[in-house]
């Protein structure tokens, strides 16, 4: 190498370290800078600052755990509070979530939110909820004020000091001022997100035109027999006598083959059967105070933040509340005073009906009803894109509502059909009066009454005070239709399926200290076939409850808080109790070897326990998978199957009627139980070994199934993520189990427990006890962001601190002269 060559080396060498060293100072001047603004942003905990609006001072303490005791004066005090506190640790959640719900997040994230914006548009829940405040009285509407005060009064500090949320920073955008509309927009996009009748009759229609209508109905929702049903009817004055013909396949079938359902489908979200939440309460005689016990674990997204926001009210001789609320909406929606505890799981109820509508060919915006054209009222709008033009949308809303199928395809080629979607969430309702009485209820009738006011989503509400009641009753509104059964989209063109009311408040599914010493709900069947009212067909798989039920009754008489907490992180696997007998036999008839072979030998030797460290639920839960897909992919397609309704309960019940020799028409066209049983096994292996290697011996579930609730901007932003996204951990149960982890087809968890309370009614502020995955604060430099997913995988509940909070961090807020004498 010539002397030239070998300096020119050296000086590309030596460029390349200098290049390399100066990058990496960059990097770190950056990091260091990024982590300067974002630690600017964390939220003052301590000191004193004025709060304008403010009647008196308001204390607001911060324990370990970072979560917020604010004691104030006055309701309005409390509420403004709130929302100030609130906004602190979760401003950018709130805002994400007014801007998903009224179909705004392409104006800050770009054209890949699009379709989904404009699908959100279509929904026009931002009209419902503004709608809805108008129908609140006085005092609530003085309440849900206060509370948007607070909220921007956060706003204006964090823009005046930069000392708004990274997030924003990162997206390139600054929040609007907050408003009792976007309260109740909290309110509905919940109702959404509980929801998913309609998108289950968009999947109906869609197979019933795919594979015709004999296939179609075997497919239909159903409830084992066996299956467990919390309430026996009793009759009661007023009652219906039940409808005549209301069954899954009853009744004509409307049409609607003409539409094109493609585009909508792809739209809507793929259903969580695993999704699903628990709560139960346990009288007195059935616990070893004599006091009662209730415990509650809604199963919700696996999000980071988590949807629920922990805080502890007080108001001096009004108030003296802890629980949780979504944040972004005033009050307690899920929780406990000093004197009561009330806790909620999904009804799952049918409160939304498609429409098929008749357009008139001569103009799009007309449509038939009893012979006539009616006009349909049209919101013409602009959805902003970031980096691009305003996109033209066109809100159409017929008598029955908003057109959601038109939503994708060619605004100036409209079909001859298109589907209206009409739901109770788009009426004025106004359920934030109801989480704004909950904390001052002081026993059932006051708390029962608040519940005239929680018209969605529709709910399964239990409850127990220190006098010893407990109780249970379905709030929210549901419909009465005149004739048809909610399945499958009907003729809007006729007043013959047209909703003629509500199921009357006093004859909702109420039970109040029940025989049986215990009330369990966990989306089941809430009240026998003997009940005058329709609900729903599409209940959730038993097997939840059913657990619940069989650890009550075997320690009833002598239960404490301490099984209620071990109860709510119980990995009993009812569903392989039920299904193994059935496809394990089918599997040896068929004959299977070498892994296969073994992996059979596990699962009979299985405890039925779906724990992290065993082979046997990876087994079980592969094959459920691989088994759904053989059966019902081939003739539905894959795009069909990914959004397949009422696929557990369809299911289960099919096999085990091919069992008995009664096969369907698609395990038929599966080749048989005995061939379907071993393929999908054999398919389930297959993928096991590429996951976990050859050994099956070697093989957990907790290698595959994580818990890691994702950041939004982490999962959108992969580099983000290591920065965003909590601890991954292994954990244990499923869908099917009690501590519910349903998950994707990579593993990770999906929906879960992301809050837990059980409350003890003999020392209802002294052993009370709940727990926030993964933390209280939103702000990724927080010590509070993370701190309780460790917790969490252990089982572990943390005491309620009624008392001792004050030793903590305290922030002062102080009124203002304007708001001291207004």
């Amino acid at each position: 190498m010539s002397v030239v060559v070998q300096r020119r080396t050296r000086r590309v060498t030596r460029w390349i370290g200098y290049t390399a060293l100066t990058l990496v100072v960059l990097l770190l001047l950056a990091v260091a800078g990024g982590y300067a603004v974002a630690r600017r942003s964390l939220p003052r905990v301590s000191g004193e600052l004025v709060l304008p609006g403010l009647r008196a001072l308001v204390t607001v303490y911060r324990d370990e755990w970072g979560v917020p005791h604010i004691e104030a004066q006055n309701e309005h005090d409390l509420y403004m509070a709130q929302g100030y506190v609130v906004a602190q640790d979760r401003l950018f959640q709130m805002d994400l979530t007014r801007r998903a719900a009224a179909g705004r997040l392409a104006e800050v994230i770009g054209p890949s939110q699009l379709e989904t914006d404009k699908f959100f548009r279509a929904l026009n829940l931002r009209r419902a909820a503004e709608a809805s405040v108008q129908s609140y009285g006085p005092w609530a509407r003085e309440l849900l004020e206060a509370y948007a005060a607070g909220v921007n009064a956060f706003i204006a500090e964090a823009k005046a000091q930069n000392r708004l949320p990274v997030e924003f920073l990162l997206l390139g955008y600054e929040p609007e001022p907050w408003s009792p509309v976007d309260s109740a927009l909290i309110g509905k996009i919940m109702a959404y997100d509980l929801g998913g009748n309609f998108e289950a009759e968009v999947y109906r229609l869609q197979l019933r035109n795919q594979v015709g209508p004999e296939l179609a109905d075997q497919l239909m929702p159903v409830y084992p027999e066996d299956g467990i049903t919390m309430i026996r009817y009793r009759g009661g004055e007023g009652a219906e006598e039940p409808r005549p013909g209301a069954s899954a396949v009853a009744g004509a079938r409307p049409p609607g083959s003409s539409l094109d359902l493609t585009g909508l489908l792809a739209l809507l979200r793929v259903p969580d059967e695993g999704r699903g939440s628990n709560n139960w309460v346990v009288a007195g005689s059935g616990t070893r105070t004599g006091k009662p016990l209730l415990a509650n674990d809604p199963h919700l997204g696996a999000r980071t933040p988590s949807i629920w926001y922990e805080q502890h009210l007080v108001v001096p001789g009004m108030i003296n509340a802890y629980g949780v609320m979504f944040p972004g909406a005033p009050g307690i929606v899920i929780g406990q005073n000093e004197r009561i505890a009330w806790g909620v799981t999904n009804t799952n109820p049918d409160v939304q009906d498609l429409y098929i509508e008749r357009r008139n060919p001569d103009n799009p915006y007309q449509f038939e009803y009893m012979g006539r054209w009616e006009d349909a009222l049209v919101h013409r709008e602009l959805i902003g894109v970031k980096g691009q033009d305003p996109v033209p949308f066109e809100v159409v809303i017929t008598r029955h509502g908003p057109i959601i199928s038109e939503v994708v395809g060619d605004p100036d080629n409209r079909p001859e059909e298109a589907l209206a979607l009409k739901w109770t969430a788009h009426m004025a309702t106004p359920e934030l009066e109801a989480v704004l009485l909950f904390p001052k209820a002081r026993n059932w009738e006051e708390f029962r009454e608040a519940l005239r006011s929680f018209h969605v989503p529709t709910q399964n509400f239990v409850y127990a005070d220190v006098d010893g009641t407990i109780a249970y009753r379905t709030g929210g509104l549901v419909p009465i239709r005149r004739s048809g059964d909610g399945l499958l989209p009907v003729p809007g063109w006729t007043d013959e399926y047209e909703w003629v009311g509500f199921i009357p408040f006093d004859q909702m599914p109420e039970a109040v200290n029940p025989p049986e010493g215990y009330i369990v709900t966990a989306n089941n069947k809430v009240i026998d076939d003997a009940y005058p009212y329709f609900l729903t067909y599409s209940w959730s798989q038993p097997y939840r409850a059913m657990r619940i039920a069989e650890m009550i009754e075997a320690k009833l008489g002598d239960l404490t808080a301490d099984d209620m907490q071990a109860m709510q992180v119980d990995y009993a696997n009812l569903h392989a109790r039920t299904l193994l007998p059935v496809l394990l036999p089918a599997v040896e008839r068929a004959g299977v070897t070498g892994t296969a072979a073994t992996a059979v030998e596990l699962l009979k030797s299985w405890d039925m326990v779906d724990s992290a460290d065993q082979p046997q639920p990876l087994i079980f839960h592969l094959w459920w998978s691989e088994l759904t897909r053989m059966l019902y992919e081939p003739l539905m397609g894959e795009e069909l199957y990914r959004r397949m309704a009422d696929k557990g309960n369809v299911t289960d019940m099919a096999l085990l009627a091919a069992a008995e020799g009664r096969p369907n028409g698609w395990i038929e066209a599966a080749g048989g139980l005995d061939k379907l049983a071993a393929d999908s096994l054999q398919a389930a292996v297959d993928r096991a070994v590429a996951l976990q290697g050859s050994d099956p011996g070697r093989w957990s579930w907790g290698r595959y199934h994580r818990l890691q609730p994702p950041h939004p901007v982490g999962a959108a932003a992969a580099p983000l993520g290591w920065l965003l996204n909590p601890t991954s951990y292994p954990i244990g149960g499923s869908g099917v189990t009690v501590g519910a982890m349903s998950f994707g087809s990579d593993g990770m968890v999906r929906t879960f427990a992301p809050w837990r309370q059980v409350v003890d009614l003999a020392d209802p502020t002294g052993n009370s006890r709940s727990i926030v995955t993964p933390g209280q604060s939103g702000h990724f430099l927080s010590p509070h962001y993370d701190d309780q997913s460790a917790m969490h995988s252990r089982g572990e509940l943390i005491t309620r601190n009624f008392h001792g909070y004050r030793t903590g961090r305290a922030l002062r807020l102080l009124p203002d002269q304007a708001g001291a004498g207004g």
